[in-house]
């Protein structure tokens, strides 16, 4: 069967009957192009088993594919107008609709809130641009953190998620410690409605079994990092200390100095060049 919700005509006669002016803050594009749509159900490797979070469901063209797929699917919308036509449209599928704002619910009572147990799930999201970060973190530092992750996000924020070293950053740092991430492929602007300024990207993340790096204060670990990367352009020999002295930890340069060379990292090198290891190995040495 035909997805019957990636009809642009349907889109726009459905906006106009909602009186719904999509907006850039509320990262409000909607999906018409049926071989993007294909991709991400693809790279999410749905079974009839299946619990998935679905965040910013919108006009419901990919949950319509999840509720085809997975056993049960909790969708998350903020705007009320779409909620309450998902709830009409949806009325008799495998979904559970909370209306709320994503970044002020822990996954876990998502899943309470739809009468759903403690199991493992997937997250699949089509996210606002401005919330990217702040969502990705929400959900991969939970407690109950999704298994597997496919996203819709911009194109320039997946490179930065999935590079390697020497053009590493803090966002691919607090992605990679708890997952593997993949560039799934490129989604042209016209691949939506209305049509974004940039190309997106279909993201997909793997949970790792265990952190990248164990270290027994991640937000201190993270302090170090965004230290370094305080002035990216600087050498980490003065961009460090710099770094921590504008955030009120000040170290000698001396210290910076004998942590750097613990970790095995010249201070000659630049912030991007430095892996997650090496980080960690910085946090432990200045203790």
């Amino acid at each position: 069967m035909t997805n019957p919700y990636l009809s642009p005509q349907r889109v726009r006669a459905a906006l106009r009957a909602l009186e719904l002016r999509p907006t850039r803050g509320m990262g409000q594009n909607f999906l018409v192009d049926g071989e993007a749509l294909a991709r991400i159900v693809a790279a999410a490797e749905l079974s009839p088993n299946d619990l998935v979070v679905e965040v910013g469901p919108g006009l419901g063209v990919l949950t319509w594919e999840l509720t085809q797929r997975a056993e049960h699917t909790v969708a998350v919308e903020l705007d009320r107008r779409l909620a309450a036509r998902l709830r009409d449209e949806f009325r008799s599928a495998p979904l559970s609709i909370v209306e709320a704002d994503v970044l002020r619910v822990a996954p876990a009572e998502l899943l309470a809130a739809a009468q759903t147990l403690q199991r493992p799930y997937k997250l699949i999201a089509n996210l606002p641009y401005a919330i990217t970060s702040a969502v990705l973190r929400h959900f991969l530092e939970a407690s109950h953190a999704p298994e597997l992750s496919v996203l819709l996000v911009q194109w320039e924020v997946a490179q930065r998620i999935t590079a390697t070293q020497g053009n590493l950053s803090i966002l691919a740092h607090s992605v990679q410690l708890y997952a593997e991430a993949e560039l799934v492929a490129q989604v042209p602007a016209s691949s939506f409605i209305p049509a974004p300024a940039v190309a997106s990207a279909i993201l997909r993340l793997r949970r790792r079994p265990a952190p990248a790096v164990v270290v027994d204060d991640v937000d201190q670990l993270f302090r170090i990092i965004k230290a370094g990367f305080h002035q990216a352009r600087k050498q980490l020999g003065n961009a460090l200390p710099s770094g921590l002295a504008a955030q009120g930890r000040p170290v000698s340069r001396a210290q910076a100095l004998a942590a750097l060379a613990a970790a095995g990292v010249s201070p000659q090198q630049r912030a991007e060049t430095v892996s997650l290891t090496q980080w960690a190995e910085i946090y432990r040495a200045l203790g």
